[in-house]
């Protein structure tokens, strides 16, 4: 049993000299990647390499950040990637071992205030100083031929979005794989709408941890023992919940003191810097990934704003049928074996050519990589979003039952008739419960493409649904719902989602959107509804990829809350997170001639052509 934090430390040194002894006799094979399905295999490892322990980086503050280098025992010039992480460096050794074997330098890091690394802790707001010293270090080392690229996921893209932003001189490229260009928008928030599961399970939990998610948490303050994430989710204000787990979280508390896209979050936005940037960048997703947006932006940002041809013409993006990483069952779903990808292997092609200029067709290769669900097969594409997309309006229809799946709702092609509008009642002590959907890294909860059915029999749930389809439609891209509805509330949600039902009756939601109605001027302008007003309300669905097979139906829901992956909104008005009061919203939901409340979807006509993949 580890009894205190410098045994910890003592017991990974000794576990990484022992490693290092492997690795000089080329064991580390045992790494190797799994063979990828539809994507380049890995090149055989051909290095013998060594590992120098805690490597000292100074920071331009003085402050030292430590990191493990691995690199090839033949002595000579390399290129770099560097990989930085507030996880641990002993939390998995593959990556370093895997290019190292292949020819690299792996500087792997501890970032500022955790584990090894000296400093203060303060996630997401120091890593683009740090990121800039820590290259520029790595560039001017014995074993440095000068080219600098950055590799990992979640966070540890973050970290190279923000070192990319202060245009180091030797950093060539980045592989950001399922990671935000926004904080804000994509891991914080959704269209304003407070990501509770991951700002809390994450940011007021697991961040102040030394170790992985813990499922049950304690707090010495009131005494209460292994106290759930369920329980502690309910409690209101939001701002006082890191109490409860324990935790004095000032970051989480500056979060919930800044709801609003302002200079707190801009500072550490990439979404403003796209236009200085000259590199290549490869992002990697998943259409059920908390960050998709941030996989899409990052490579449209690239690809038509960046600097110089080379960016712009040079970034690629891969998206497929996952959450936060590959694989092959996600949710409910089988996507079958063609699905799953080596991201090693991507990685490893990619940095190839750009930090060793290695011939390897991807070039040539188009840039844009999706994988279309439903169909269950990739599509290769030469930009994002397709420029061939017809932007589809498919219309809300009801007699005003639209309540339930057992309602009257409907959607169709045809513009809307006078009709009477839907109302329901959203209470936010009898939220709607989140049930699959784009979350990870917070509270657990159920993710993915899941059946719906559960959910959709409740009253506070508006469900619209197509005739059976006679042709299959393929959605691939952005999906938005303008919804024209009013409320009595000051404030509220509204949350849509698009589902795809099945013959046997399943009906597996594709994608998901909220808006926080005091943002829909702008995140960065709230402001309070009129009660009894109706608004024009545009909730960004994000994007999908999926066909709606022959005899499926389209099918849409609308409803006002998604808990716990976002927080429920009080409807009352009051400034966010530092109120326990809630009352009931009457929620009224238009489709008429007057307010033709609709989706549109990027449908890709049949007859198109996709780019072929050499």
């Amino acid at each position: 049993m580890i009894e205190t934090a410098e045994t910890a430390k003592k017991l990974h040194s000794c576990a990484k000299r022992w490693l290092g002894f492997f690795l000089l006799w080329g064991t580390a094979t045992l790494f190797a990647a799994p063979r990828a399905v539809n994507f380049p295999e890995v090149s055989p490892p051909t290095h013998d390499i060594r590992m120098e322990n805690r490597v000292p980086v100074q920071m331009r503050d003085g402050t030292v950040l430590y990191a493990d280098v691995y690199r090839p025992v033949k002595d000579g010039k390399y290129p770099v990637i560097v990989s930085r992480t507030p996880y641990g460096v002993e939390l998995t050794y593959a990556a370093p071992v895997f290019f190292a074997r292949r020819g690299y330098v792996f500087v792997w890091q501890d970032v500022r205030g955790r584990f090894e690394s000296e400093g203060k802790w303060d996630p997401f707001r120091q890593e683009d100083l740090d990121g800039f010293d820590t290259i520029e270090w790595a560039a001017r080392q014995p074993w440095s031929n000068g080219k600098v690229g950055m590799q990992g996921k979640s966070y540890l893209g973050h970290v190279q979005w923000q070192a990319a932003k202060t245009l180091p001189p030797h950093l060539v490229t980045i592989f950001p794989d399922v990671a935000p260009t926004s904080i804000y928008h994509h891991a914080v928030t959704l269209n304003g709408g407070w990501r509770l599961s991951l700002a809390f399970g994450w940011g007021a939990v697991r961040a102040e941890s030394r170790i992985g998610q813990n499922p049950g948490v304690y707090s010495q303050e009131t005494g209460l023992e292994h106290l759930s994430y369920d329980q502690i989710v309910w409690h209101l204000p939001l701002i006082e919940m890191p109490k409860l787990a324990g935790r004095n979280s000032a970051f989480y508390t500056e979060w919930i003191r800044h709801p609003d896209y302002d200079d707190y979050w801009k500072a550490i936005s990439v979404e403003e810097h796209y236009a200085k940037l000259s590199l290549p960048a490869h992002t990697f997703g998943g259409w059920f990934d908390i960050l998709t947006q941030g996989t899409i932006n990052g490579y449209v940002g690239m690809a038509q704003r960046g600097k110089t041809v080379e960016a712009r013409q040079g970034s690629q993006m891969v998206i497929g049928p996952w959450g936060h990483g590959p694989s092959q069952k996600f949710g409910d779903l089988d996507f079958g074996p063609q699905a799953m990808v080596d991201v090693r292997a991507l990685e490893l092609r990619w940095f190839d050519y750009w930090l060793k200029g290695i011939e390897n067709g991807l070039r040539d290769t188009p840039p844009v990589t999706l994988f279309v669900m439903g169909a269950n097969r990739w599509r290769y594409e030469n930009e994002y979003p397709i420029a061939r997309t017809n932007y589809r309006e498919m219309y809300l229809h009801s007699a005003g039952k639209a309540n339930s799946v057992r309602g009257d709702g409907r959607l169709s092609w045809s513009a809307p008739l006078e009709s009477p509008p839907d109302v329901f009642l959203y209470d936010p002590r009898s939220p709607v419960p989140s049930l699959g959907g784009s979350n990870c890294c917070g509270t657990p909860t159920i993710v993915g493409p899941v059946d719906q059915r559960s959910i959709e029999s409740r009253e506070d749930v508006l469900v619209y649904t197509s005739d059976v389809l006679g042709e299959p439609v393929e959605v691939t891209g952005p999906v938005k719902l303008v919804l024209h509805a009013a409320s009595d509330a000051p404030d509220t949600d509204f949350v849509a989602k698009l589902v795809d039902v099945y013959p046997d009756g399943r009906a597996i939601n594709v994608a998901e959107g909220i808006l926080r109605a005091r943002h829909r001027e702008g995140i960065d302008r709230p402001k309070l509804m009129e009660p009894g007003r109706i608004y024009s309300f545009s909730i960004d669905l994000v994007a999908t990829s999926n066909m709606f097979e022959k005899g499926h139906r389209i099918q849409l829901d609308v409803t006002s809350s998604h808990f716990p992956q976002f927080d429920r909104n009080p409807n009352t008005g009051e400034p966010f997170g530092l109120s326990s009061k809630l009352r009931t919203a009457t929620q009224t939901v238009h489709h008429s001639p007057a307010y033709p409340s609709h989706l549109l979807l990027p449908v890709i006509p049949a007859s198109g052509e996709p780019a072929q993949r050499p």
